[in-house]
């Protein structure tokens, strides 16, 4: 395969990349250098990604934390860890984070714990307790919400 591809080859390459899921700046830029070794040339395609609406890093993290939080149960801190793990912006990371409602993601945690009670029920008190809550300490839950459900066991 050729190493060095010239920029309107990048550029397709940029644009059927971010066509089947939303991506971040950096795993463009990252999948662009396994193209071609030339910052310029990458850093041109990646701005021409973004004016033609290929790449949006708001719509990324938007994105992200609604499929995180709905299909793998991540709460607050582990979603805004792996977002900045990708290099966003704090700006969109708090638009991001208000994609969250404060309900749901009360009940989202209810229905979890429930579930997690119902499946440790025949462990020791103690271990129970430890088991739900390493799963939510890490699933990024906040530790003030795991003691207050814990300690009312």
């Amino acid at each position: 395969m050729n190493k060095y591809l010239s920029i309107p080859e990048l550029r397709r390459k940029g644009e059927y990349y971010c066509s089947y899921q939303e991506r971040c700046h950096a795993e463009v830029y990252k999948k662009l250098k396994t193209y071609t070794s030339s910052n310029t040339d990458i850093n041109e395609v990646i701005g021409k990604l973004i004016a033609d609406d290929f790449l949006n890093e708001t719509r990324f993290s938007e994105s992200f934390v609604r499929g995180k939080f709905k299909n793998k149960n991540w709460g607050k801190i582990r979603l805004i860890l792996e977002l900045k793990k990708r290099s966003i912006s704090k700006k969109n990371i708090e638009i991001a984070m208000k994609q969250i409602n404060q309900n749901i993601y009360e009940a989202k945690f209810k229905e979890r714990f429930n579930f997690l009670i119902e499946k440790f029920k025949n462990e020791k008190k103690i271990i129970m307790k430890k088991k739900i809550f390493d799963y939510f300490n890490y699933r990024g839950w906040e530790h003030e919400i795991i003691y207050n459900e814990i300690n009312k066991l």
